[in-house]
């Protein structure tokens, strides 16, 4: 792996796609500890200490919302608005059609995503501004105090969408996901001391924290295992004759991995449940606050629907990326089929109970994956803001970005990482 990775780092395009990935991750790092104007740091504290729910946000962050920094708001609002326009891309015909015309089409779509973006973004931004001036947060409160520091949050989620846009374009991986990646990973020697401290002061009971960190290391198998396994469909190909020549009559296999959608469907629906529990959050009417507490982290009715979204978007992104009747045609045009099912309809049918099967399986192992450490941590009383969901987001991002090093590697005939 080593060794692969200072080939990788002897390609020069290769190379300044890592030097400018890692640029933008250290202005990502550097933003997180610039604080926005007029907000009081004590309070902060104070807020932060009495809620599990902003100790997952911060998390998420990179601890920038603990610090009320710049990238407070991280790329939440972004993901969200990128959730609206693909769900609005399938149900709108002119869009749908929009997002076939190649990369003019493709451009349009990002614009919208990008005015949405900025809606949402000062709207998470002014209801937490106001909650928090609602606790004695904020200097000087009133309207401008909380226009202005609204404004510097939604610049800062405009520079980190520039930042992910540019890594997904420029550099290595999904821009996203590599920015997530790196503010959990920036808060994961932060939770490991605290923890280690609180077990030493009797607040945490020692057995749990064994519990859980064998629980982590199930889970990083398991995201493993979900991540690299894959199903693999034999299809044969009939001899065909040629002017004098004769083509085909191999042996294939067209390979389905266990879960095609990776990591998106978690992040989609952690990001999809968290904006309107911010949003009621911040809201100091009691209707909204109980709500909040119906949908918080850790009820019935939040893990019932992260289980139902983690589920929708794994088979709403595994229909985006594979068409089972494309493929039935295509194998039936190039004289292929599946032994024992016939060309045409029957394949494409059988093919598409094989992706439901294992998007099923896929989307099955992410919940269990993502809910089994939070159940945990509400029998222990054990609160680190870290969990399921972020274990599986960092080692899915990290073995992605590897595949994409390890792709780019093996074109110039390379030994891979797995080798």
């Amino acid at each position: 792996m080593f060794s692969t990775f200072v080939n990788a780092w002897k390609i020069k395009d290769q190379r300044t796609k890592i030097l400018y990935t890692g640029l933008l991750i250290f202005l990502f790092r550097l933003g997180v500890h610039i604080p926005v104007p007029l907000i009081d740091p004590t309070a902060i504290r104070s807020i932060f200490s009495s809620s599990n729910f902003f100790g997952f946000l911060n998390v998420m962050s990179g601890g920038a919302l603990k610090q009320m920094s710049f990238f407070a708001l991280a790329v939440g609002p972004y993901i969200t608005s990128s959730i609206v326009i693909q769900l609005l891309t399938v149900v709108i015909p002119s869009w749908e059609e929009m997002s076939k015309e190649g990369e003019e089409g493709r451009k349009k779509l990002q614009e919208y995503t990008r005015y949405i973006t900025v809606a949402l973004a000062m709207l998470q931004g002014y209801a937490t501004v106001n909650y928090i001036g609602s606790q004695g947060g904020v200097q000087n409160p009133g309207f401008f105090s909380y226009f202005l520091i609204s404004l510097t949050f939604t610049a800062g989620t405009m520079l980190l969408m520039w930042m992910s846009e540019t890594i997904g374009e420029k550099g290595v991986g999904n821009g996203v996901s590599i920015l997530i990646f790196s503010g959990i990973i920036s808060q994961l020697p932060q939770a490991v001391v605290g923890m280690v401290r609180d077990v030493i002061a009797g607040e945490i009971p020692w057995w749990g924290v064994l519990i859980l960190t064998i629980i982590a290391l199930i889970s990083v198998a398991g995201v493993v295992f979900i991540t690299q396994g894959t199903r693999k469909i034999p299809v044969q190909y009939a001899k065909r004759v040629v002017g004098r020549k004769m083509y085909g009559g191999q042996n294939t296999h067209i390979p389905f991995k266990i879960n095609q959608a990776g990591v998106l469907p978690v992040i989609f629906a952690s990001s999809l449940l968290m904006f309107p529990e911010t949003i009621l959050q911040f809201i100091n009417a009691n209707w909204a606050q109980n709500l909040h507490r119906v949908m918080g982290i850790g009820t019935w009715l939040h893990t019932i629907l992260y289980i139902l979204l983690i589920f929708f978007f794994s088979f709403f992104y595994t229909m985006m990326q594979f068409n089972p009747i494309d493929t039935a045609k295509n194998m039936q045009k190039n004289g292929g089929f599946i032994p024992g099912i016939r060309p045409g309809r029957p394949t494409s049918d059988y093919i598409s109970r094989v992706m439901t099967h294992l998007t099923v399986v896929g989307a099955a192992f992410l919940c269990i994956l993502v809910l089994l450490p939070m159940f945990l941590s509400a029998v222990t009383s054990m609160e680190t803001g870290f969990g399921g969901t972020t274990i599986l987001i960092a080692i899915s991002v990290a073995l992605e970005t590897i595949k994409s090093i390890e792709a780019s590697v093996m074109q110039r005939h390379y030994k891979g990482f797995l080798d």
